[in-house]
């Protein structure tokens, strides 16, 4: 998906940023005054991991790991909320066996499945049969669509199948022709159309990061919540922050900084400057819970 950065081996700034917004700077002094008490909770693929063409080449930021470690043990719980299948964002993010992570979940397939670093189990539904007729429908589909040179399709561990067009020759005209044909293919079998950054994911109906963000919230008993995205599919997250905090629970709304996501960043408290900021900003709130 073709953006790369540069990362600085240089001490990140102690301070912790000033979020933009009331809300957002109640949370972060919520925060800072009750770590014990606060779930951190990330994308994966834009946030954590910068974006790249080949969603296989995906790795987390070398400096992801050890800023995670740094603050997991000051705050009640640390998790990883993605759409990709957990196993691989565990692999990718090289979340096994981390010192100082014993206690991560990751969420993948936006909360249909669960993997605990503590026991390195992983637990999830059967897959959903559209999927499968879906992926069977797919390659008719498109090129019914036309002559679109550099669309990719994407397996996810037979519970989702992605269709990228950041590598078309126009990546936004690809990403607009298909939108339609493949919102009719995914009714067709139960399932729906989950846009982001020049992909659309076809997958079941009925979770999404929202859902799976206010489930483990109930369940580790937060009384504040991080969450920090990137993208389109982040958007049901800010979503159960914001309810979180009409219910009177601190929120703060981080974005990893993308000018093609724009609503997320206009709701945000914070914006950073991408996984690097993301990062930076997991260190500056380590150290400033000493």
């Amino acid at each position: 998906m073709g953006s790369h950065e540069t990362h600085s081996t240089e001490p990140a700034p102690l301070t912790l940023p000033v979020p933009v917004t009331p809300a957002g700077r109640d949370a972060l002094d919520a925060i800072v005054g009750r770590p014990s008490t606060t779930l951190v909770a990330l994308d994966f693929d834009g946030t954590l991991a910068p974006i790249v063409e080949n969603p296989e080449d995906a790795r987390a930021h070398p400096d992801a790991v050890p800023a995670l470690a740094a603050l997991a043990p000051k705050v009640a719980a640390v998790a990883v909320v993605t759409g990709r299948p957990a196993e691989v964002a565990v692999r990718h993010g090289g979340f096994a066996g981390a010192e100082g992570l014993e206690h991560l979940c990751v969420l993948g397939h936006y909360g249909a499945e669960r993997w605990d670093a503590r026991t390195g189990t992983l637990s999830a539904p059967a897959p959903h049969p559209g999927v499968a007729a879906v992926r069977a429908e797919l390659p008719r589909v498109l090129a019914a669509a036309g002559d679109l040179p550099g669309v990719s399709v994407e397996e996810k561990g037979g519970r989702a199948v992605a269709v990228h067009t950041r590598r078309a020759d126009d990546p936004q005209a690809a990403f607009e022709a298909l939108r339609t044909p493949l919102t009719e293919l995914a009714a067709r079998h139960g399932l729906i159309v989950e846009p982001g950054r020049m992909v659309l994911e076809l997958r079941p109906p009925g979770m999404d990061k929202g859902v799976a963000l206010l489930e483990h919230v109930r369940e580790t008993g937060a009384r504040s919540v991080l969450y920090a995205g990137d993208d389109l599919g982040d958007l049901p997250a800010f979503a159960a922050v914001e309810k979180l905090r009409s219910e009177g629970v601190p929120g703060l709304l981080v974005c990893s900084g993308s000018t093609e996501v724009g609503e997320l960043a206009e709701r945000a408290d914070l914006v950073v400057d991408g996984p690097a900021g993301v990062v930076r900003l997991l260190r500056q709130l380590a150290a400033q819970l000493g």
